[in-house]
């Protein structure tokens, strides 16, 4: 299907309809760009970040995780520079008090919301950590944040993972988790908001190796894009100029996407080089130099940054597994089927168990094979409406593959399996199902 076609409408409709992504609060008429995930939606989101976990920690003999906390020490922020330039331009309208970030608006042009004109205040900067308090009192000594990115942590705790790692430059440490700014202009469905979740790498170097582990870094991003399913044709590099690096940053490249809201980040790259490592130690008073055990040089590791968000990428692969054909068949001559085409390793439902009917001689063999197979992979079972229309329904949710039940089964001992993408059925033996599954995924 052509890209140009995929609507946010769409993916927005479909999202909520088949329990991918909800809006927060709903029934309290929900939160500006607050979004919950629905039943197949955190089988995804956690799919998508099991394949991040096994592919950049697992398989790796350089790597290590961490799971560090939410709320940190404020002085980790002002070393980071966070409390004094994490910030945007913000102006308002005096007319309708609608806030705007100043670098994204018009600011001649008339208020979005109240339609007048010349009516925006000066831009002042509006720091985007969100704040909060330690302990009972709401004053500046308790004052506290959330973080605003996951990777300071790493930093932070460099001196523990070394040392009981006991891993060598170059090596790399890996966070999963939630993150929060408190953004001025959120939007587009789940691609920026106030609360988020990234998947990010700190890969500690020699300061002469950056570049050759800089483009290595590069080239496992787009790996992992090929693992979930992310159009390589819609990905595109940009290399951020040198005055609009950010002030940690040497390098950095952003992997961008074509979004039917336009191209936009998806990831980024950055060479960070000494800076974490040397401000922390500058702040902390502790002595952060790595000693080779081979060489006896003593050096602060520079950093490559490779910074994956969990909602873009769920985004992203949305709509590069949505698809849309008109199908001449049985199952519905000249319908257009909506697939999914997700690919298998993340698909939120991997079978679907359907018997023909709801009579109970059917669902004595179905539910056994249900449960049997949902020891090795997440299943579905379905009873309801007819077959052709169920079949549509685990198209559109992206099941790689239906299992029918029918009459003929109580004689036969076999299924009749239904490929999503090719719709071709095979007869397979129920005792043989666990085998001819593995063989697949």
């Amino acid at each position: 299907m052509e890209h140009s076609k995929i609507t946010m409408e769409k993916i927005v409709s479909l999202a909520k309809t088949r329990g991918f992504v909800f809006p927060g609060s709903d029934i309290y008429g929900g939160l500006a760009n607050s979004w919950d995930y629905g039943p197949l939606g955190v089988e995804l989101k956690n799919n998508i970040k099991q394949t991040w976990w096994k592919m950049f920690v697992q398989e790796r003999l350089d790597m290590v995780g961490i799971d560090a906390a939410l709320i940190m020490n404020p002085k980790v922020w002002e070393a980071s520079g966070h409390v004094a330039t994490f910030s945007d331009p913000l102006v308002e309208c005096k007319t309708c008090h609608e806030r705007y970030r100043a670098d994204q608006i018009d600011l001649g042009a008339p208020c979005v919301k109240c339609g007048n004109k010349g009516t925006f205040t000066d831009p002042a900067s509006f720091n985007l950590m969100m704040k909060t308090w330690l302990g009972p009192k709401e004053d500046a000594s308790a004052v506290a944040y959330f973080r605003p990115e996951t990777a300071q942590a790493m930093f932070v705790d460099f001196p523990n993972v070394i040392t009981s790692s006991r891993k060598r430059v170059p090596f790399g440490m890996a966070q999963i988790g939630k993150a929060f700014r408190n953004e001025i202009t959120p939007g587009n469905f789940i691609f920026r908001t106030r609360e988020f979740e990234q998947m990010e790498i700190e890969y500690f170097v020699h300061p002469s190796d950056w570049e050759k582990f800089f483009e290595e870094w590069l080239a496992n991003m787009y790996k992992f894009m090929d693992r979930v399913g992310i159009d390589a044709a819609r990905s595109h590099n940009l290399e951020v100029a040198k005055d609009e690096l950010a002030h940690y940053s040497k390098r950095t490249v952003d992997i961008e996407f074509d979004y039917p809201f336009g191209r936009k980040e998806l990831y980024g790259l950055a060479y960070r080089t000494d800076f974490d490592l040397s401000t922390h130690a500058k702040y902390s008073g502790s002595n952060i130099v790595y000693t080779d055990p081979m060489t006896n040089e003593k050096y602060v590791p520079h950093v490559i940054e490779p910074s994956f968000g969990v909602d873009r990428t769920l985004l992203a692969v949305l709509l590069s597994a949505y698809d849309e054909e008109t199908v001449a068949s049985e199952e519905g001559e000249g319908d257009t089927r909506v697939v999914l085409r997700f690919k298998k390793e993340i698909a939120p439902i991997k079978i679907a168990i359907l018997p023909l009917s709801k009579k109970e001689e059917l669902s004595n063999v179905a539910r056994p094979i249900a449960e049997a197979l949902a020891k090795y992979w997440r299943v579905d079972y379905d009873e309801t409406q007819s077959i052709g229309k169920r079949y549509r329904r685990q198209d559109e949710i992206g099941t790689p593959y239906c299992v029918t039940v029918d009459f003929e089964s109580l004689e036969d001992k076999a299924v009749t399996i239904r490929d999503r993408d090719t719709m071709k059925q095979e007869r397979v033996p129920i005792a043989e199902l666990e085998v001819w599954f593995k063989k697949q995924f």
